[in-house]
């Protein structure tokens, strides 16, 4: 019970949130999305421009979990290391949002992500029947929707919803050498989380500095299916990511203006 009233409560929270930034928006659609011509303020005609149609974004990503059965000796979480790549569209808004002015107008991304952990665990007795450490290997697939609250010029703040499905493979040393598989399984998670992230400013000599920035992201992770139902191992919990990030769309959006302004000059 207190697993699904924490569901409950995170997934109540980023629909509460989600739709209040959405009642905001102007109820007019608009009949044709336009570009929009460089001004003064905003000299990146690329990256200014309102996109026709959906635009194609990647990134990697690291996140650092604290899991339930991952501690220190005085029993505080630990950070385990998670590593991979998202990859999506950008979805051009149908309706006027305010909230929405970044020259690369875009309500929500959608997309997919793959990620993986190797980690040692060194509880004994975490799976059933065994009483050695082991060494977990997962391997995550998601899909993620993630709509964006504010978007103004450098500055972003989205709302990320993740669900996934996973697979894990147990292995135990023997004599410390030899290892041999003693369990694997099925796992399906859930997370909710808040993302905000930071573009270093347009430099008219030297555009790709736009195409990198700061990421922070933070939320939980709820398992809906434990790979390993009868075991203590459990990676249910919070969720953090602090670094530098990349913008292919950025990129694209400059190879793109690049080529633009090679035509005009021939």
């Amino acid at each position: 019970m207190r697993f699904v009233w924490n569901l409950s409560l995170m997934y109540f929270f980023w629909l509460s949130v989600s739709t209040s930034a959405s009642g905001q928006a102007n109820a007019s659609v608009e009949a044709q999305t336009r570009l929009n011509a460089t001004s003064p303020h905003h000299p990146d005609t690329a990256s200014t421009s309102t996109p026709k149609s959906l635009t194609f974004t990647a990134s990697t990503d690291q996140r650092f979990f604290f899991f339930n059965d991952t501690r220190t000796e005085d029993n505080r979480r630990k950070p385990v290391s998670v590593y991979g790549i998202r990859a999506g569209f950008l979805f051009p808004p149908r309706r006027d949002r305010p909230a929405l002015q970044s020259g690369r107008s875009a309500s929500f991304k959608a997309g997919a992500g793959f990620y993986f952990i190797n980690q040692q665990l060194d509880h004994p007795g975490l799976l059933p029947n065994t009483s050695e450490s082991v060494t977990r290997h997962l391997r995550i697939g998601t899909v993620f929707y993630e709509r964006y609250l504010f978007r103004r010029n450098a500055f972003e703040v989205s709302l990320p919803l993740e669900f996934g499905y996973g697979h894990s493979r147990y292995e135990v040393n023997d004599d410390g050498a030899d290892k041999h598989e003693v369990a694997r399984g099925v796992f399906l998670p859930l997370g909710v989380g808040v993302s905000a992230a930071y573009q270093f400013p347009f430099i008219r000599w030297f555009r790709p500095l736009h195409w990198f920035g700061l990421n922070m992201l933070t939320g939980y992770r709820f398992i809906l299916k434990k790979d390993i139902p009868e075991s203590q191992i459990n990676y249910t919990g919070f969720y953090i990511s602090v670094g530098p990030s990349f913008f292919l769309e950025n990129l694209t959006a400059d190879i793109k203006h690049w080529r633009q302004n090679r035509k005009k000059k021939k």
